[in-house]
């Protein structure tokens, strides 16, 4: 298993420690929309969010090859098991540049997003800490 900086945050639901992960101008791709985020400040705003809504996380599974990882996850949002993977790309200093995250099935996606799009409203996206 690896013991990346990214890896570390996300299992311990810290927000500060996944912003310091990140590149300042990483690129965000979420499974929700179209349009990836762009720049750490975009991608931490939904993280954030994430992070106060995914219960029970856990990675289930990895691997590695060079600069790429892809971490395999399992949660709860709400009363749907939540299925995904993060693609992840690192920079030669250890900093996310590419998040790509995919759920599955799609009744999850829309709880995923349905209750992100909920925290975003309310401008809270969790302390994370």
């Amino acid at each position: 298993m690896t013991d990346s900086p990214f890896r570390q945050a996300v299992e311990a639901q810290d927000a500060d420690r996944l912003t310091a992960a990140l590149h300042p101008d990483v690129v965000f791709r979420s499974p929700a929309v179209h349009a990836p985020y762009t720049g750490r400040d975009a991608a931490m705003a939904v993280l954030r969010a994430v992070l106060a809504v995914f219960e029970q996380f856990r990675y289930v599974a990895e691997v590695r090859a060079g600069a790429d990882e892809v971490l395999r996850f399992a949660a709860r949002v709400g009363d749907r098991e939540v299925d995904g993977v993060d693609i992840v790309r690192y920079d030669p200093d250890g900093l996310v540049t590419e998040l790509t995250v995919m759920i599955r099935p799609m009744s999850a996606l829309h709880a995923v997003a349905e209750a992100v799009g909920a925290q975003l409203a309310r401008g809270t996206g969790g302390t994370g800490g």
